[in-house]
């Protein structure tokens, strides 16, 4: 009889230990509030042709994956995906999703750069945007990228641009910000660009969006900006060479455990591709990596 309950014990113990060593991509996924760029979804419903056929199952696949809300790549004409702001908004929100942020623009051509001041037309542009991203209920607009200037006087004027468009949507309730790839790094008239970006913004106006990976391949440190500038990235793009947390490239431990000097509100995960099969089995590895992750919190919403 002892013999029968000590193989049950031992039993019982294998089976405890084998559930607990789980890798974290299979293990039951921990709710958070995690945002998705849609742009890593663009191969199934990256243009309106494509979302009018694909939407209705990919949103509610990403839903059940974990993630939360949404950050927007296409925008066209007062419309997003080819739909109007209020339908769009009812579509995402169908799939148990909500509208958070978008990527769009309308940079300054070389005649405004020389006149220091972007015109009229450009303006009304983006007074436009900014109301269609009010009416689809979005939080966010980011400039996802922006020529680099050649001279400081150049820089200035973007700075400047940066700010009135932020003071504009923030009479709205939206915030601007600035996304970066590699480029920002480099130096003009030996300033760092996105350096000087931040030290030329108004922080009542306008905010960055670090994408992480970009910055680490660029060779800067997100902690040390975060601790540099403090406060300025409400929004971090949480990227990888591929899956989030496979490369070992980034150190997201880290990252996370200054978000509070950062200023993060959201994180939103951007995908370039998958080493898995297909995309949608790349984007559950990286939903199921940030939600098992103890450094990353269940939200960073203030």
């Amino acid at each position: 009889m002892k013999k029968t309950i000590y193989t049950m014990l031992a039993s019982v113990t294998l089976t405890l230990a084998a559930c607990n060593s789980q890798p974290i991509a299979e293990q039951t996924p921990v709710k958070k509030e995690i945002g998705v760029q849609l742009y890593s979804v663009r191969e199934l419903i990256g243009n309106p042709e494509l979302f009018a056929k694909n939407q209705a199952t990919v949103l509610p696949q990403l839903a059940q994956m974990g993630y939360t809300a949404i950050e927007t790549a296409n925008y066209k004409d007062g419309k997003l995906y080819g739909m109007t702001p209020a339908d769009f908004k009812a579509c995402i929100e169908k799939a148990g999703l909500k509208v958070l942020s978008t990527h769009t623009t309308r940079g300054l051509s070389a005649e405004e750069l020389k006149a220091g001041a972007p015109s009229e037309e450009t303006m009304k542009w983006w007074d436009e945007c900014i109301s269609a991203h009010k009416r689809a209920g979005l939080k966010y607009i980011v400039i996802p990228s922006i020529g680099i200037p050649k001279t400081l006087k150049d820089a200035q004027t973007i700075c400047d641009f940066f700010n009135e468009i932020g003071r504009r949507a923030k009479a709205e309730g939206i915030g601007v910000g600035f996304h970066n790839h590699t480029a920002e790094f480099q130096k003009i008239e030996g300033k760092v660009f996105f350096d000087y970006i931040l030290e030329n913004t108004n922080p009542e106006y306008f905010f960055l969006q670090m994408d992480v990976y970009w910055a680490t391949r660029a060779g800067a440190s997100p902690v040390e900006y975060f601790k540099k500038y403090p406060k300025r990235f409400r929004l971090l793009h949480i990227k990888d060479y591929a899956e989030i947390g496979q490369s070992g490239m980034v150190g997201f431990d880290a990252i996370f455990n200054n978000a509070e000097k950062a200023g993060l509100e959201h994180l939103i995960v951007e995908m370039e591709h998958a080493t898995e099969p297909d995309i949608m089995a790349g984007m559950k590895v990286s939903a199921n990596y940030l939600s098992n992750a103890k450094f990353v919190k269940g939200t960073y919403a203030k």
